[in-house]
């Protein structure tokens, strides 16, 4: 049986992508520190998938986690690190706590959830990033978050070329606009999210399940030749001048 672990796990694109590959035969750990979200997933997913309470900011969490991994799953196949915040302000409005939140889930939580969970992955395995089109195409408000996740794509090709070895491919999704709880989180209406909408060549959102779908491609055989990639899962958004 082949195995996941997927940070942030609990909601959205996580959680879409736990349900995803269970449905097709892994055993899935996931990771959340929300208690309503860990509550949800505990009720509403199977027995068999490992939940745990794990905060991407806490070392201690993370060497637990690994652990607990360890003793449930043994080996993985899949790493995703998908966890991250998002708290969009214009630069002068960016407090330095909040810049430190974002670079300690969003960067230094996945990089250090990577270094300890490198061991337990096998050889031939997949690691993927959730790196979002913001990383890449400007978006007001936006600095922190897409410096954030920006350096996990920045770090992308160096970390392929250093596992390939091992033959552990490294890719990255980016999401664009996903119909997840965050519009609602932001706070953004039906008229915020039209406009939004109107900016997408497709004219529509994309789905939890179509980002997870592609994390499930590059996490299987079909993509084993495919390494140092960043896929975008966005409709088209951004491909005009």
């Amino acid at each position: 049986m082949p195995t996941a672990l997927i940070t942030g796990g609990t909601t959205g694109i996580g959680r879409a992508t736990a349900e995803l590959l269970h449905a097709r035969g892994y055993h899935v750990a996931l990771t959340g520190q929300n208690p309503d979200s860990l509550a949800a997933a505990r009720r509403e997913l199977p027995d068999d998938v490992v939940i745990v309470r794990a905060d991407a900011r806490v070392t201690a969490d993370t060497d637990a986690l690994v652990e607990t991994v360890s003793q449930r799953l043994g080996r993985l196949d899949l790493l995703f690190l998908n966890a991250g915040v998002f708290r969009p302000a214009p630069v002068g409005d960016v407090s330095e706590e909040s810049f430190d939140d974002h670079v300690a889930v969003n960067f230094k939580g996945q990089y250090f959830t990577l270094q300890k969970a490198l061991p337990l992955l096998n050889d031939g395995g997949s690691i993927v990033l959730t790196v979002g089109v913001g990383a890449r195409r400007g978006t007001p408000g936006a600095t922190v978050g897409a410096a954030t996740r920006g350096a996990l794509l920045a770090m992308l090709p160096s970390l392929a070329l250093e596992l390939a070895p091992r033959r552990i491919r490294v890719n990255a999704v980016s999401p664009g606009a996903t119909d997840t709880s965050l519009f609602d989180k932001l706070g953004v209406g039906p008229a915020g999210r039209d406009a939004l909408r109107a900016t997408i060549p497709f004219q529509r959102f994309g789905s939890s399940r179509e980002v997870a779908e592609v994390v499930a491609f590059l996490a299987s055989d079909a993509a084993g030749y495919v390494t140092g990639q960043d896929v975008a899962v966005a409709g088209g958004y951004g491909l005009g001048a």
